[in-house]
């Protein structure tokens, strides 16, 4: 018997023996700080981070005699506006929460946009408000270069101390005593709300249907008792949310207590809470699946298509007109490539590259490229590894049939394929294909060798298709050039 069955009693409060055992489990020194505290403490560290490198770079160039008499006085300005919008930004991203704090790359990515949007919008606003004199270049450009590595630094080391707080039941919080429907369910409820801090003083099991009836005293009747002259602060219950007309009688029976009571879904039912939710009259509404961009969100979406593909195209034409020329000289062959590529709603269009092997592929039957394929041209390599041949493709944008930001779109050939390998592929044609996507600045670039990669390549334009949101598709359009100046699978 483990330690979690010796916990554990049906309808019955813990023991005095389970007692000691419980307070062995929770023996080691605890942090003055709660798992619900983290977020707040996190928020607090970058604003602490921030501000102190602001004035920092302030007094390296206050030595340096680059800086006015009132250096300080701007360096808190700039710490504050900065601190302000870059804490905005992510806490609206969720990327204070705990879970995401401990997911290192995330991080990394997300204070790369976040830290690079604040400066570019602070550049245009200095720009459009013609203060560049009232302020020191070189100061903010050695704030921007720093901050963002300090953040990093901080980043990481945050994740080591949670994680380390986690691992070792570090942090502190109240006690609990939980109620589940099965001890399998307690087990795992066990674990997790331990490793969050809570101490469970007690754990009760949700009687079979029914047990009460027979005679006895009930559940609550036993939790009451438990809880009462005691310092438990809430209790929780963890259970299937079939059984909610069971639960619902207990929790009305433990009214009569001075405690929280809150509620954590167990089972496969439990997933439509993660869905997002809308009041319909008295009804709510769960979004099973997302549908189409609305009226006003598909504008914003083609405006900034336009807006970003024209001012695109215009400005690398001189680009455009060179690998044009250099294709033509390198090898026989039109510049362009067209194929057939599936988009919105199955809609067939023609996809624009600039050619870069030797054949003309667009039938039942299409190989992918591959590392050192000899079908590439000798320009044609190069144009593969750093992406320039996926330049035409803002024409498509322009035309309607693309937009910057989707699912990659494959060859009609390819789509048959994988449309038989993976259950919900066709659940990526809801939106428009894109010229870059959230699965390709997740390193799933290039070629889908695997049935893995193409599951997994489709598992991330679906969260995109779910989660979109205008500041998504620009952070994906942020951290495209990284992505591509790291070369990995483009060949």
């Amino acid at each position: 018997m483990n330690f979690v069955e010796r916990f554990t009693r049906r309808g019955e409060p813990v023991g005095v023996a389970d007692r000691s055992l419980a307070g062995l489990a929770h023996s080691a020194h605890k942090w003055p700080i709660q798992y619900d505290s983290i977020e707040l403490f996190a928020i607090v560290a970058d604003l602490m981070t921030i501000t102190l490198i602001s004035v920092l770079c302030g007094v390296v160039y206050d030595l340096l005699g680059s800086t006015t008499p009132d250096f300080l006085a701007k360096s808190l300005g700039s710490a504050i506006l900065a601190s302000a919008l870059f804490i905005s930004v992510m806490k609206s991203r969720g990327m204070y929460r705990p879970t995401e704090l401990l997911v290192l790359r995330n991080q990394i990515r997300g204070v790369c946009l976040a830290w690079t949007g604040v400066f570019l919008l602070l550049a245009g606003a200095v720009f459009a408000l013609k203060i560049g004199s009232y302020i020191s270049r070189g100061s903010i450009m050695l704030f921007a270069a720093s901050g963002l590595i300090t953040l990093i630094v901080v980043r990481s080391l945050m994740r080591d101390l949670i994680a380390n707080g986690l691992a070792g039941r570090r942090f502190s919080g109240r006690n609990i005593v939980l109620i589940t429907d099965h001890s399998q369910t307690g087990a795992s409820l066990f674990h997790m709300l331990t490793s969050f801090g809570f101490h469970i003083q007690g754990h009760f099991i949700i009687p079979p249907p029914g047990a009460d009836a027979r005679g006895g005293e009930g559940l609550a009747a036993k939790v009451m008792e438990q809880v009462r002259g005691s310092d438990i602060g809430e209790i929780i219950i963890g259970a299937d949310p079939s059984r909610w007309g069971e639960l619902r009688t207990h929790v009305a029976e433990l009214k009569g207590q001075p405690f929280p009571v809150s509620y954590i879904p167990i089972g496969a039912a439990a997933e439509i809470f993660k869905r997002p939710s809308r009041e319909l009259g008295k009804a709510i509404c769960v979004e099973l699946q997302r549908g189409p961009l609305t009226a006003t969100e598909y504008t914003a979406k083609r405006s900034i298509d336009l807006l970003f593909a024209g001012t695109a195209i215009i400005v690398l034409l001189p680009l455009l007109a060179l690998v044009a020329f250099a294709i033509k000289v390198d090898s026989p062959g039109p510049v362009l490539f067209r194929q057939r590529r599936c988009g919105f709603n199955s809609r067939s269009f023609q996809i624009y590259k600039f050619r870069t092997m030797s054949v003309l592929e667009d039938g039942s039957s299409i190989v992918q490229a591959q590392q050192a394929d000899r079908r590439c041209t000798r320009i044609g390599a190069w144009l593969r590894r750093t992406s320039i041949d996926e330049l035409p493709q803002l024409f498509n944008v322009l035309e309607g049939s693309m937009s910057l930001v989707g699912p990659r779109p494959h060859a009609l050939a390819h789509d048959n394929e994988f449309d038989k390998i993976v259950r919900k592929y066709a659940f990526r044609r809801r939106v428009k294909p894109g010229l870059t996507g959230w699965a390709q600045v997740n390193g799933y670039r290039g070629p889908t060798p695997t049935s893995i990669s193409i599951e997994r390549r489709v598992e991330y334009d679906l969260w995109y298709i779910d989660h979109w949101s205008l500041w998504l598709d620009f952070a994906i359009l942020l951290w495209t050039p990284i992505e591509v100046f790291r070369g990995q699978n483009a060949y």
